[in-house]
Formats: structure tokens, C-alpha cells, sequence
């Protein structure tokens, strides 16, 4: 008789809203944080470059359900452009492909901002995670491919001109999913004759989180220290580092809520439908969640009143 698998970690729920720091893999950064919370389950929503710093949203446990919620909220980065190179990956990481010694003006850049500026189609990086018959494009750009990535339709809610030399700019940008930062440097260096690419990139936030949200690997690490048995044998404890977490529900602040009682949300979690009392409960709505005792349990849809649960989350 086989003996039963070890589960492979705590059975932890929620959100950690890492402040990468420049130099860490959006992977590496994951499995860090994975590592430090004894996690059976993590991923993170939206990669951010190792040449990049900020806001990396990492979902522990039944919190990566709610990815998705999270990669399609509107993103704020602040990045400098350096003007006279493009460079193979946009970045400091690859090298210059194109130079100019001719500078823009102030009044060049600011009268080139919206053009930038709501639903506009943009040309992903070559060196991007974007899939070319079946492959990463970063991939085929490693193996000195050259390919043809077709422009994509995005959305920039707002770009403004923080501070400016001749040499060089530093923006900040709130824009939705699928936009390349790295993109605007490249375009906007073409339009004004002198070439640029990103020299630095920060994302200060990602909806719904905010820079409050923030936590650090230095601090993650000191709170599991804290956790730590102070006698060998002794039992670790995860609570100071646990507290770091913001709760699941959090990303889901863009749908719909009802607070439910125990009946019913043990009803959902067998997965069946309920009706929804109050007077301000919803009547429809494609997309909503419900709680009890402040703990999610379940997305799902409502139709005439009734709520059916279409994802249901551990109690």
C-alpha cells in the first residue's frame, strides 16, 4: 500500500505586493516569495523586466484564482528615456542599433504626448514575451532572428513629462494591459529624429494595489526570522510574516460584492446557486463575489437575483 503524498507546502491564501528590486527575475522573485511563506501555490500577475523595479503582485495559494482580476487592472510607471540610441531590446540590457547626435526640445517632447495618448496601436518589442508561431519572440530575437510583430491596439489613460534635459526625460505613464513601456521609448526616439531607449523603469502601481501595499524582500525575510523557534525542535511560527499579506478579495475590488450568511455560502461552496436577500443586493450582473465572515467565497454570476457560483474558494 502506497502511503499518501506530502503536501508540499502551507495552504495559504493571498496577495503579496512585492517592491522588486532592479536585478531580480519576476520568477526568481516568485519562488523567493513562494520559499519564504512555506506556499503550496504562487504566481504573479504581470511580468516586470530584471532591468525594472516596483510593484510585482504575487498571489499565494487559492489568491491565484484571482489573477487575471489583477493583470487586466490599469498599470503607473514612471521611466527616463536616454535620447541618441535605440538599442536592440529598448533597454539598457541590449546594444545600440541606431545613434543620432541631434537632442529634442522640451516643447518637441511635450507637443508629441497626445499622440501617445488614449487607444492607440503599438509594435511590441522585439526582444517580448509575445508568441510568433508558437514561440516567444525573445526566443527568435536571442537566435538573431528578426520577425514581424503585428501592432496591437492599447490604451494610455495619461502620459506626462516629469522632468526633461536634453539628454534625457523621465515620464509617468497610467495605461491598461499589453502595453510596452519600452515601445513608447523606441516610437517616441523615432518621432523626434534622435532615437531613445528606457534607461530605468519603476512601477509604482498596479489596480487595485497602491505603493501602501508595498512590502520588501528584506522585510519578508526579517518577519520569517521573527516566526523563527528560538529552541532546535521548536514549532515555526508564520504569523508576522502571514501579516504581510493583503487578503484575496482585494483584487476583486472592480466587481460587484454581497456579504452572504454561513447557509448560504456553505450552499455556493457545494456549488450551488442561492438567492441574494436585501434590499441593495444586486439583481444582475455578469461578474460578482460574495464573503462570509469577511472570507471569499465564491465568483460568480447573477441572474435575476440569484447568484451562481462559477469559481468557489476553500473556506
Amino acid at each position: 500500500m502506497s502511503r499518501p503524498r506530502r503536501k508540499k507546502g502551507r495552504a495559504i491564501s493571498g496577495w503579496v505586493v512585492l517592491d522588486k528590486p532592479v536585478g531580480m527575475g519576476s520568477t526568481d522573485a516568485v519562488a523567493k516569495v513562494k520559499w519564504l511563506f512555506q506556499a503550496e501555490k504562487a504566481g504573479h500577475a504581470g511580468t516586470l523586466d530584471p532591468l525594472a523595479s516596483g510593484m510585482l503582485p504575487i498571489a499565494l495559494g487559492e489568491a491565484t484564482k484571482t489573477v487575471p482580476y489583477v493583470q487586466d487592472g490599469a498599470k503607473i510607471y514612471r521611466f527616463a528615456v536616454a535620447w541618441g540610441e535605440e538599442r536592440s531590446t529598448d533597454d539598457l540590457e541590449g546594444p545600440a542599433t541606431k545613434s543620432s547626435d541631434v537632442r529634442p526640445e522640451e516643447e518637441q517632447v511635450r507637443a508629441l504626448l497626445p499622440k501617445y495618448t488614449g487607444v492607440i496601436m503599438q509594435t511590441p518589442p522585439q526582444f517580448s514575451a509575445i508568441k510568433i508561431a508558437g514561440e516567444r519572440a525573445y526566443d527568435l530575437a536571442r537566435e538573431g532572428e528578426a520577425v514581424e510583430i503585428p501592432p496591437r491596439e492599447i490604451e494610455i489613460g495619461r502620459l506626462d513629462l516629469v522632468s526633461f534635459t536634453p539628454d534625457r526625460a523621465v515620464f509617468e505613464i497610467e495605461c491598461g494591459k499589453g502595453t510596452y513601456v519600452r515601445s513608447l521609448a523606441r516610437d517616441m526616439g523615432r518621432d523626434l529624429g534622435c532615437f531613445g531607449h528606457v534607461s530605468e523603469l519603476r512601477r509604482a502601481a498596479v489596480d487595485p494595489f497602491t505603493d501602501e501595499d508595498f512590502v520588501t524582500i528584506a522585510e519578508l525575510e526579517e518577519a520569517r526570522r521573527a516566526g523563527a523557534p528560538a529552541e532546535e525542535g521548536g514549532a515555526e511560527s508564520f504569523a508576522a510574516i502571514d501579516a504581510l499579506m493583503v487578503d484575496t478579495s482585494a483584487a476583486l475590488d472592480c466587481l460587484p460584492h454581497v456579504a452572504l450568511g454561513d447557509d448560504a455560502a456553505s450552499r455556493i461552496r457545494l456549488g450551488n446557486p442561492v438567492v441574494l436577500r436585501g434590499r441593495d443586493a444586486p439583481v444582475e450582473a455578469d461578474e460578482a463575489y460574495v464573503t462570509a465572515r469577511g472570507k471569499l467565497v465564491a465568483i460568480g454570476a447573477i441572474e435575476a437575483g440569484m447568484f451562481k457560483p462559477k469559481r468557489v474558494f476553500g473556506a
